[in-house]
């Protein structure tokens, strides 16, 4: 059933399969894979839904014996249509969707899990998929979702998310949060120009490519810079083992308990649609999973590596409370986020950013999704690059970094 046109509530179903005995493994289509276990598997299937559009949490579980090698296949109910994925290989052909491993995640032993995300668009109607099978064999055959999922389900949400909410969280407090200081660092954890860099990084700052590695590279650049005459260039590639990092090898485990972060950015190219990171710090409190600052639905965002939550919710009156990134001059980026409680906010070029702003009440469509956990993140790491969830690629440059326990300026 079609959503009203006003009706912009995000909705969440979970599908959650019970343990089916398996038998024979037809060939993987897409590459070899190994015989699935005799004993079952579990596809949890997680959606955030809003008018003409979702975001999807798939997680495989194997039930069985060690399987190295997975294709997971879902039958979409209505006209759902894939735009971007990741943590996966992700193909449609009509209402079928078939997800492949990539390398880092091919391998599921007993009781391993693997997870991907999705997101796209729907016209007519966007029912939680009926089917699973995994490596050809049916995985989900009792696993029907409930009715109670339809966007009917909660009309009563409607007048929580029209655009009338946004003067509430319009920038007004920005007075309140812009840091004080010089434009310089001196005796911040991170400060740094590039100044003392040539070629590749190294010294304080390392390339790092987590999971797996591609055509991504990052290079010291003489020809472009904001202040000096140095800066970081990430050269990124589309596809998700064509990201790349430069890392600090500061220690930033202890800043707080505010955590406080100025970068000079400069991109070649708007952010895109699909999911995009450019700044990832690992957090202690969330078994080192990173929180990450990047981009969707051509608008700078938050996400959560370990739920995939994003900040502002990826709602179209979410995505309009943020704001693109211009392209093709530097960007004054900061941040402040607050260890000892769920306090995040961003400026970009003195100005606070609305829908990027957590201020421990929750908002609909804006950071409900980002406070289901109620602990603080406690970032231990800084990294800068690229990374693309879907075929996206830019340029970007890095300068006059800074990481402190107080207030940054631009």
């Amino acid at each position: 059933m079609a959503l009203p046109a006003s009706f912009a509530v995000r909705l969440r179903a979970v599908v959650v399969s019970a343990a089916l005995v398996l038998g024979g493994l037809a060939a993987a289509a897409a590459g070899p894979a190994a015989a699935l276990p005799d004993t079952g598997c579990r596809v949890d299937y997680t959606v955030n839904q809003w008018q003409g559009g979702f975001t999807a949490q798939v997680k495989v579980t194997n039930l069985g014996a060690a399987v190295d090698g997975w294709r997971l296949r879902l039958t979409f109910g209505g006209d759902q249509r894939v735009t971007n994925a990741w943590n996966a290989q992700v193909g449609q052909s009509g209402t079928t969707v078939t997800a492949t491993n990539v390398s880092w995640n091919a391998s599921l032993p007993t009781g391993g899990t693997a997870e991907f995300g999705l997101q796209g668009t729907w016209t007519a109607a966007g029912p939680v998929p009926a089917d699973f099978t995994l490596n050809d064999v049916p995985c989900n055959g009792t696993g029907s979702p409930s009715p109670s999922v339809t966007p009917t389900a909660t009309p009563t949400a409607t007048p929580t998310v029209t655009p009338t909410a946004t003067p509430t969280v319009t920038p007004t407090a920005t007075p309140t949060v812009t840091p004080t200081g010089g434009p310089g660092c001196a005796g911040a954890a991170v400060c740094s120009g590039f100044e003392d860099q040539a070629g590749v990084p190294a010294g304080d700052w390392q390339v790092v490519t987590p999971n797996c590695s591609g055509s991504g590279t990052a290079v010291i650049d003489t020809s472009v810079a904001h202040g000096g005459s140095r800066s970081l260039r990430i050269n990124g590639g589309g596809g998700y083992c064509n990201h790349v990092f430069a890392g600090t090898t500061r220690d930033v485990s202890a800043i707080g308990p505010v955590v406080h972060a100025r970068m000079w950015v400069r991109h070649a190219t708007a952010l895109p649609a699909g999911h995009v990171s450019m700044i990832t710090m690992a957090d202690s409190r969330d078994g080192g999973r990173d929180l990450r600052v990047g981009g969707q639905n051509g608008a700078l965002q938050w996400n959560r590596e370990s739920d995939d939550a994003t900040l502002p919710e990826q709602s179209p009156a979410g995505v309009a409370l943020s704001t693109p990134l211009p392209v093709g001059r530097w960007v004054c980026l900061r941040y402040e986020i607050d260890t000892t409680r769920q306090s995040i906010r961003t400026l970009v070029d003195d100005r606070e950013v609305a829908g990027l702003r957590v201020d421990g009440v929750p908002t609909q469509d804006v950071d409900s999704q980002w406070l289901r956990r109620t602990t603080a993140p406690r970032p231990t790491t800084l990294r800068l690059g690229w990374e693309s969830y879907g075929g996206d690629q830019d340029t970007i440059w890095y300068d006059d970094v800074a990481l402190s326990s107080s207030p940054l300026s631009c």
